[in-house]
């Protein structure tokens, strides 16, 4: 067996108390073999955390990571209007090395903030696999269809895609990527479509993902078409299951509130991109409240404009206070949970905790910095203080993926040229094209 020491630091353990103590990494089986006092354990490797805390590694459960080559190219707008008229003429010019070249660019930041995990919509899947299975994460992944302003036989082949692609991708890269089928929302896809390949999903046993409530003008059509709340045509259309999860859920009553916690349905909060397209405030706490179990995500970067999950965090924590009007509403505690725990039992890995027999993916925070001092209440400084830029090594399957800030399964700086050559050319054909 071969052995990664994590030692000199401080552990936050599972019910988000804080001790001193050191974490054994069994490096063939990608699993925690022990957590214990200081001095307790030996291994054949170190990573030394000393004036650090140790922390599961952080789940982004909603992105869309190859969008960090649309970061900055259209802002300040709602969502409606920003999609139509910037982001879908763009990405009706993407190439699948466009693609790759974004995924990477976005595993490296997100590595880097300490984000051991990912749940992607998108598109050339096999691509963003590819930079998945090098950069060493975890990732939920699937193709992303979307049948309105196509005819039938376009809908039925992205469709068809959809679920062929999360059918093949299924256990690649060592069994760190597992796949969803993803309808894109309840507003872009039509119903007989949905009637169609949701059953198929069903058969296939492929978790399902798509968008739901994100504004007010996804909720209206349906309304007034079906005569029932969104959630509720989607229970309909048997989307709301256990293993099933949604992105946004910003625009909900206590009537889905009550449903999503019946049929044990995940919901993805991403406060940052809400707030950027004034989608609104979700209403974290009463979801809580009901049983529903949240997880967080960072959207994609050209609606947030960044990757780092502690920014969201704290923005799900001032966002929770104000939806509710209430100062103690989505306490620290329960956002560090929602961001490690909630996104990681959304996503179905066994993470987001540090315990033995669990995944051992996790980051170490580097305490020894003027913002993080006094350290009154570290699950405190997580929530409110901490930056992606405070994460000193970030592990992923027992495999050190920083070391130091260091990220040593990607080439940071060939990253970063490549990504910004691919979208400086993206750009430009697509202004061609109007």
């Amino acid at each position: 067996m071969s052995d990664l020491l994590v030692t000199g630091g401080k552990v936050l353990r599972p019910d988000l108390t804080v001790e001193r103590a050191d974490v054994l990494v069994d490096r063939d089986s990608g699993d925690v073999a022990a957590v214990d006092e200081p001095g307790a354990l030996d291994g054949d490797d170190e990573l030394d955390a000393s004036d650090g805390l140790v922390i599961p590694g952080l789940v982004n459960a909603h992105t869309h990571v190859a969008m960090t080559l649309l970061r900055g190219v259209a802002d300040d707008k709602p969502l409606d209007a920003w999609l139509r008229e910037d982001i879908w003429p763009v990405e009706a010019e993407l190439t699948a090395e466009d693609v790759e070249a974004g995924a990477e660019l976005g595993l490296v930041e997100m590595i880097k903030s300490g984000t051991t995990h990912l749940s992607d919509m998108y598109f050339h899947v096999d691509r963003i696999v590819d930079a998945v299975d090098r950069a060493g994460v975890r990732a939920v992944l699937g193709h992303t269809a979307v049948t309105v302003g196509k005819d039938d036989e376009a809908a039925q082949a992205d469709m068809q895609q959809s679920l062929d692609v999360a059918k093949a991708f299924d256990g690649a890269a060592d069994g760190r990527v597992t796949t969803t089928f993803q309808p894109h929302s309840l507003t872009t896809v039509g119903e007989e479509y949905l009637r169609e390949f949701v059953p198929k999903a069903r058969d296939a046993d492929l978790p399902i993902h798509f968008h739901a409530n994100e504004t007010q003008n996804e909720v209206d059509p349906i309304v007034d078409e079906h005569g029932v709340r969104p959630l509720e045509y989607a229970d309909d259309l048997g989307l709301l299951t256990e293993d099933s999860f949604i992105a946004h859920g910003v625009h909900v009553d206590q009537t889905e509130i009550d449903l999503l916690a019946e049929r044990a349905t995940g919901v993805v909060h991403c406060p940052a991109s809400n707030m950027k397209l004034a989608s609104g405030m979700a209403p974290v706490q009463r979801m809580r409240d009901a049983g529903v179990t949240v997880g967080i995500g960072t959207d994609g970067a050209a609606s947030n404009n960044d990757l780092d999950a502690f920014d969201e965090v704290r923005d799900a924590a001032m966002l929770g206070k104000l939806a509710a009007e209430d100062a103690s509403a989505v306490p620290a505690e329960a956002v560090v949970e929602m961001v490690t725990q909630g996104s990681a039992d959304i996503l179905g890995f066994d993470s987001g905790r540090i315990e033995a027999g669990t995944n051992a993916d996790l980051a170490v925070v580097d305490l020894d910095a003027p913002h993080l001092t006094p350290a009154h209440d570290l699950v405190s400084h997580l929530a409110y203080a901490v930056h992606g830029s405070d994460v000193r090594h970030t592990v992923c399957d027992g495999d050190v993926l920083m070391r130091d800030r260091e990220v040593l399964t990607l080439d940071e700086k060939t990253v970063r040229e490549r990504a910004s050559e691919h979208a400086s050319d993206l750009i430009a054909r697509a202004e061609s094209d109007d």
